[in-house]
């Protein structure tokens, strides 16, 4: 009798393609719009116009004008992850472990997960329409209530400001990512803690704080990254008034005789290692974190 086995080992072999066939777009997505382009950023970095190889552009990284633009840059975005971290926090401890109804959570995640991507010039014009120097906030504070930010020393075109304007979202970044390690804080811990006669701030302090610590310092990371990459809002909002590197970067790109498109492509390299670090120390932070709330 002839066999009716079609399961073999030429039958897995043509089935096994089909259980990869959906990743096939986002395989495309990302080697077209990620890997192709970060490759040609790496290499432009190391070319002259000619297309020789040189390191004159890495060296330029090292003036004094650039140096400043990196640290400008560093410091506002460790200001509005640190901020948005706190803030953040707060929030999404209120949710998860206060006594706020639970019925809040839900609303506070959506809008979370919206804010999180609402930046550019949209972003920019938000906040320039409600704390730039006419801006109905502005104009509130000073004819309603005798605050007059500019003489207290607020310019939404400054270092603040562009801080403040981060904050839209990185706090909604916090909230979305440290909420899951907040529900993982199990209740069989407190319990436990408050049996052997800590008192709350007790089991803060040595059994939660050090058990969120790697997730804390992990978005931390990530927020720090996803602020120093944050190129369309500080151009939308500042313009050439702030000397930061996404507007440096622009500055030698944009294609007139005066830029140089390969300083250009260093300084995006120079961005890409910044947030890759911070993206790796999230990553391998996140990882221990796991191991204790799993």
């Amino acid at each position: 009798m002839p066999s009716t086995n079609t399961g073999g080992p030429s039958d897995a072999g043509r089935k096994l393609p089909l259980h990869w066939i959906g990743v096939v777009p986002f395989a495309v997505f990302v080697m077209l719009f990620l890997i192709l382009p970060t490759m040609k950023i790496v290499i432009g970095a190391f070319q002259q116009t000619d297309g020789s190889f040189t390191l004159d552009n890495i060296a330029g990284l090292f003036t004094s004008s650039i140096l400043a633009a990196y640290w400008i840059s560093i410091k506002i975005s460790l200001a509005s992850a640190a901020l948005g971290c706190l803030i953040g926090f707060a929030v999404a401890a209120a949710v998860v472990l206060g006594g706020l109804p639970q019925r809040i959570r839900g609303p506070l995640l959506t809008f979370s997960g919206v804010a999180s991507q609402f930046a550019g010039v949209p972003l920019a014009f938000a906040f320039i329409a409600t704390l730039g120097p006419v801006g109905l906030l502005t104009v509130f504070l000073k004819t309603q209530i005798g605050i007059d930010l500019r003489l207290l020393g607020f310019n939404i075109l400054s270092f603040w400001g562009l801080t403040v304007t981060y904050l839209f979202f990185q706090i909604p970044l916090m909230i979305l990512i440290i909420t899951p390690a907040l529900d993982g804080l199990k209740r069989e811990w407190r319990e436990a803690a408050e049996i052997l006669g800590a008192t709350g701030l007790q089991y803060w302090r040595m059994v939660a704080f050090p058990i969120l610590l790697p997730s804390l310092l992990g978005t931390m990371s990530l927020l720090f990254a996803n602020a120093f990459g944050a190129v369309a809002t500080a151009i939308a909002l500042t313009g050439s008034s702030l000397n930061i590197v996404p507007i440096l970067l622009f500055a030698q790109i944009r294609g007139d005789v005066l830029g140089n498109p390969h300083l250009g492509y260093a300084l995006a390299f120079g961005m890409i290692v910044l947030t890759g670090i911070a993206n790796a120390l999230y990553i391998w932070l996140r990882a221990r974190s796991e191991r204790w709330l799993k």
